[in-house]
């Protein structure tokens, strides 16, 4: 889904790029409500995690791959204002660092891929836990339903984007069926990712998920032969693992996938790649101006051995990414206001 340059053209980029920018802005201030000291070293790990995770296209059609877009699964996790934040500093850093995404179309990908997805999953997210009963599982089942449907939904969001400011002259009913068909079968990947991994973080540490927080069945008594709702307990639920474990464990996970699994990914181009491809809508295509980077292609520049150069290169991004996230929440959470609503000043139930 990453857009290269020249697909798009130069006032429909611009004013993609100002849309991204104000939704950055607006997802800074409500990122300060979303963030405290618990979630926001959870934050830049998940941006580094979907940076890894992105790295592994898997097949889903003859010819064609996808990989994971990570809308849903950060805006569930840490919020959606965070979330556009997350999705929104891998695609700087793929653009920058691994010519992954053009520079002129970063505003166009960021739209498509962090803004899109994470409203539209969020919104379904939300509707989903409103009118499913209270639970762990609906939580999942709702993470599922969230990501499956924000895919298929930035594919939309880039053939109404292409119908604007497309170069080349191609049919948009040809564009829109190409993109939502292949897109809607990539949704199915991304649905499992988030679910499996959405599930393992509520498993062992519910309070630190920002889609579960209140969703816990209220127990009922009957008092005079009517039910009522028992009493909040007092004492929280005993974490399975400290936050820091959790840490630990999901940078080793998101190292160990960048660097290692992602070196049997998928070959095959993915949905855009593909499409674009299949209808001619990369005649005009660009060359990346960071085509000459060190890490381009997610490879090291004069290391041979092709495993080992991804891998170095999964490692580089993972590390880099990490930090750069890191930073941006940890400076978001200190200038949260003195009014703020954060996750620690009010009352969590755990799933």
């Amino acid at each position: 889904m990453h857009v290269p340059d020249g697909f798009i053209n130069a006032p429909v980029s611009a004013a993609a790029g100002v849309v991204a920018a104000g939704a950055i802005a607006v997802s800074l201030r409500g990122a300060r409500r979303e963030l405290d000291e618990r979630t926001a070293p959870l934050a830049g790990l998940v941006a580094a995690f979907i940076f890894a995770v992105q790295m592994l296209n898997f097949p889903v059609a003859a010819g064609t791959s996808g990989h994971l877009l990570g809308g849903a699964l950060a805006a569930i996790l840490v919020g959606p204002f965070t979330g556009v934040l997350c999705v929104s500093v891998v695609l700087l850093m793929q653009g920058i660092l691994f010519a992954d995404g053009g520079l002129t179309a970063l505003g166009v990908n960021i739209t498509d891929m962090a803004i899109v997805t994470t409203v539209v999953s969020y919104a379904v997210f939300r509707v989903l836990v409103k009118v499913l009963p209270r639970g762990r599982r609906t939580v999942t089942v709702a993470s599922f339903a969230a990501a499956l449907l924000s895919v298929p939904a930035a594919a939309v969001a880039f053939t109404l984007i292409y119908a604007l400011g497309g170069t080349t002259d191609v049919s948009i009913g040809k564009v829109a069926t190409a993109m939502i068909g292949v897109h809607v079968l990539i949704g199915l990947g991304e649905a499992a990712i988030t679910a499996l991994t959405v599930g393992a973080v509520i498993a062992v540490r519910p309070d630190l998920v920002h889609g579960a927080r209140g969703l816990r069945q209220r127990l009922k008594l009957r008092v005079n032969g009517e039910l009522v709702d028992a009493p909040t307990p007092t004492a929280p639920v005993a974490a399975r693992t400290s936050r820091r474990a959790l840490w630990i464990g999901g940078l080793v996970t998101s190292v160990v996938l960048a660097g290692f699994v992602s070196y049997y990914a998928s070959s095959s181009p993915d949905g855009l790649e593909k499409v674009a491809a299949d209808q001619g809508i990369d005649q005009k295509a660009k060359e990346h101006a960071a085509a000459d980077s060190p890490l381009a292609d997610y490879s090291v520049k004069d290391v041979a051995d092709a495993r080992l150069s991804g891998g170095l290169a999964g490692v580089i991004g993972v590390g880099v990414t990490v930090v750069a996230g890191s930073g941006v929440f940890w400076v978001v959470r200190r200038r949260r206001a003195p009014g703020d609503v954060t996750p620690s000043s009010t009352a969590v139930e755990n799933v």
